[in-house]
């Protein structure tokens, strides 16, 4: 698949997440049919128009340089953060 093509199959994905839930890097990678390190890629290079801070690390944290404003933006729609970290049991997307 094109480099171009994978990022807008992550992009279309994360743009599919409810407001209040949250996924993994892992779990959207299964959706597009590549790995969650090529999906944190799209995201860091082209992420910003899409929901980006529904995307978690497979532990239920945020990515460190964004950590701050990412938590933020969940606590906005509701997303319980327990010590920094979301339940991902409980809100992860898709179930």
């Amino acid at each position: 698949m094109d480099p171009l093509d994978v990022d807008e199959a992550v992009f279309d994905v994360v743009e599919r997440i409810p407001p209040g839930r949250v996924s993994t890097y892992g779990a959207i990678g299964r959706l597009v049919g590549v790995g969650p390190r090529r999906v944190a890629r799209a995201m860091s290079t082209g992420g910003g128009a899409v929901p980006w801070w529904r995307v978690l690390r497979a532990d239920g944290t945020p990515a460190e340089p964004v950590r701050v404003r990412q938590l933020e933006l969940l606590a906005g729609e509701g997303v319980p953060v327990r010590d920094g970290r979301v339940d991902l049991r409980r809100v992860g997307w898709p179930d």
